[in-house]
């Protein structure tokens, strides 16, 4: 029987959607504000879900503890009160959309779990905005 656990996690970013290729006219036509040169901040919440078997010793699918601790020190301090164009390493050359952070923390946490398990991000960028990414 599998069973899926969710962690819900919070972080606060500023970021700037544009292409360094594109003109300033291409870049404002397609991102509009969100190519703002001067940043802009969202609060972002990450719902980590994480499907299994339960593990018939421990009754868990995955120790809620360790995904705390993991989502904690691979997401929430790599990005909370982060400018993600200038101060992430990911996002020096990968435009900062939610599409891409929430592949990018997939690809952070996924090889620090068991492989068994599958791993499925939903990240809000706003209440009515959100993405979700699992690895397909």
């Amino acid at each position: 029987m599998e069973v899926t656990v969710n962690r819900k996690a919070h972080f606060n970013a500023a970021h700037r959607l544009y292409r360094k290729d594109w003109s300033a006219e291409k870049n404002d036509a397609i991102f509009g504000k969100c190519n703002n040169p001067n940043f802009h901040g969202h609060n972002y919440e990450l719902i980590v879900s994480v499907t299994g078997e339960i593990d018939k010793n421990t009754g868990f699918v995955v120790d809620m503890k360790v995904l705390k601790k993991l989502i904690k020190i691979e997401i929430e301090d790599a990005l909370d009160h982060k400018n993600l164009n200038l101060e992430v390493p990911e996002f020096k050359e990968l435009n900062p959309t939610a599409e891409n952070i929430a592949v990018v923390i997939y690809n952070k946490l996924k090889p620090k779990l068991n492989a068994k398990l599958a791993l499925e991000i939903t990240l809000y960028e706003t209440p009515r905005n959100f993405v979700k990414y699992s690895g397909k």
